[in-house]
C-alpha cells in the first residue's frame, strides 16, 4: 500500500509539473507528439520561401518590421517557437535543408571561391569528409531524391539573369555582393553546390530557373512541381539594408516581397489541393548574435563548429500553412534545417538524407498537422 501511495505521488507530482509548464506557455501552443510517419498527411507539393539573417525576435516579434507576415500570415498557420538555423554563415544553412551535410570552413566563409570539394570518402551519417564548396556526384541531394521517386522540383532564383547561373568551378564568385541590377546570389541557392545538378547542363537549366517562371507554372497541379524552393534577392529575402536599389531591404523589403508572391501560392490549384508553404530564415543575424542550436545538433567531420562560435544557426523561427495546420498556433517542438530536410522527406516517402538521419531529430508530426485525420 505504501509503495501504491508513493507511485500516485510521483505521478502527481509529474502531473503538476506539466500542468505548470503548459501554463506558462503562450496561448494557442501546441504541444509536440511523437511524429509518427502515420500523421503526415498526404501533400503533394511543398513550398519553401527563405529569408536572411534574422532571429526570432526580429522576424516574429509584436515589434516586427514585416507585419504582413509576422501577424497578417502568420495568423494562417503554425509557428515554430523553437526552429534553429544549424550553420553560419548562409551556405551550409541552405546545404543543410537539401541534402544534410553539415559544414566544413569554406562554406562556412560562404564559399567566396566556388572551389570543388576535395575529399576522402565518407563517416556516419552520410557526411562527406573534405574540404571545399560543390559536392560530387557521390553526394545524395534531396532534388535527385525526389527525381528517382518520380516527383518533380524546381528552385525559383529572384534576378537569376540565364538559368542555372553560377561561376565557374575553383573562381571567384562575383555574386557575393549586389549589384544594380543583379542581386542573386549563388551562396543562396543550394543546388548550384551538387556536380549531380550542375554537372548536367540541360537538366540544370530545366530545374533551376528565374522566379518569374513560378507566375506560369502556379497556374495548374500539372506544371507546379512537387517541391517550389524559392529564394528572393539580395534585397527582397532582407540580406542587405539599404539595397544597392536605394530600397530598404531588411525586412520592410521582406514584407514588400512576401504580399504578391504568398497569395499567389496560397490561391493556386497545387497549393489549395494538397500544399503545405513553409516560410524560415537561413540563420540569425550572425554567430556573434546567436549560435545556439537544438535537437542536439552535432558539428560534422570538417568544422567543430557549425555555428563558427557555436554548435548552430540560432533561434530563427518558421511558419507554416497548410489546411491541414490550425491557424494561429503555436509548436514548442524544437526543429531545425535538418528536420526540415526529414519532414520533407517524409511527405514524398523518400529515405532521410545526412543529418535529417539523426538519431532523436524531431520531424513534423502531430504538432504541426494537427487538423489532420488519418483515415
Amino acid at each position: 500500500m505504501k509503495r501504491l501511495i508513493a507511485i500516485a505521488a510521483s505521478l502527481l507530482a509529474v502531473v503538476g509539473t506539466v500542468a505548470a509548464a503548459e501554463a506558462s506557455q503562450p496561448q494557442g501552443v501546441v504541444h509536440h507528439a511523437v511524429p509518427l510517419s502515420n500523421y503526415v498527411p498526404p501533400a503533394r507539393h511543398v513550398f519553401v520561401i527563405n529569408i536572411e539573417n534574422k532571429g526570432y525576435d526580429e522576424t516574429w516579434g509584436r515589434l516586427s518590421k514585416a507585419p504582413y507576415l509576422a501577424h497578417t500570415l502568420r495568423k494562417k498557420g503554425v509557428l515554430l517557437y523553437n526552429y534553429y538555423g544549424t550553420a553560419h554563415n548562409s551556405q551550409p544553412s541552405y546545404i543543410a535543408q537539401i541534402s544534410g551535410q553539415a559544414p566544413n570552413p569554406q562554406m562556412q566563409g560562404d564559399c567566396q571561391i566556388y572551389s570543388s570539394f576535395q575529399g576522402s570518402g565518407t563517416v556516419a551519417p552520410q557526411q562527406a569528409v573534405g574540404q571545399g564548396c560543390v559536392f560530387p556526384k557521390s553526394v545524395n541531394s534531396l532534388p535527385i531524391q525526389l527525381g528517382r521517386g518520380g516527383y518533380s522540383w524546381r528552385g525559383y532564383m529572384q534576378d537569376m539573369k540565364t538559368p542555372c547561373l553560377h561561376p565557374a568551378l575553383n573562381s571567384q564568385d562575383g555574386t557575393q555582393k549586389a549589384v544594380k541590377g543583379n542581386q542573386y546570389a549563388v551562396r543562396h541557392d543550394p543546388f548550384m553546390y551538387f556536380t549531380s545538378i550542375t554537372g548536367r547542363p540541360n537538366y540544370c537549366k530545366q530545374h533551376v530557373v528565374n522566379l518569374s517562371s513560378l507566375r506560369h507554372d502556379l497556374r495548374s497541379r500539372a506544371t507546379t512541381r512537387s517541391l517550389s524552393y524559392i529564394t528572393p534577392n539580395l534585397c527582397a529575402d532582407g540580406h542587405d539594408s539599404p539595397c544597392v536599389d536605394g530600397r530598404p531591404g531588411g525586412l520592410v523589403s521582406v514584407n514588400t516581397f512576401m504580399r504578391p508572391w504568398v497569395p499567389r501560392i496560397l490561391n493556386s490549384p497545387a497549393y489549395k489541393a494538397n500544399g503545405v508553404l513553409i516560410i524560415t530564415a537561413d540563420e540569425s543575424d550572425g554567430p556573434q548574435s546567436d549560435s545556439s542550436s537544438c535537437c542536439n545538433e552535432q558539428p560534422g567531420p570538417n568544422s567543430p563548429m557549425p555555428g563558427i562560435v557555436g554548435m548552430g544557426g540560432g533561434r530563427v523561427g518558421a511558419l507554416i500553412i497548410s489546411r491541414w495546420t490550425k491557424p494561429n498556433t503555436f509548436s514548442t517542438t524544437p526543429y531545425n534545417h535538418y528536420s526540415l530536410l526529414a519532414s520533407i522527406e517524409n511527405i514524398f516517402r523518400r529515405p532521410y538524407l545526412g543529418f535529417a538521419r539523426q538519431q532523436g531529430l524531431y520531424r513534423f508530426g502531430l504538432d504541426i498537422y494537427s487538423n489532420y485525420r488519418h483515415p
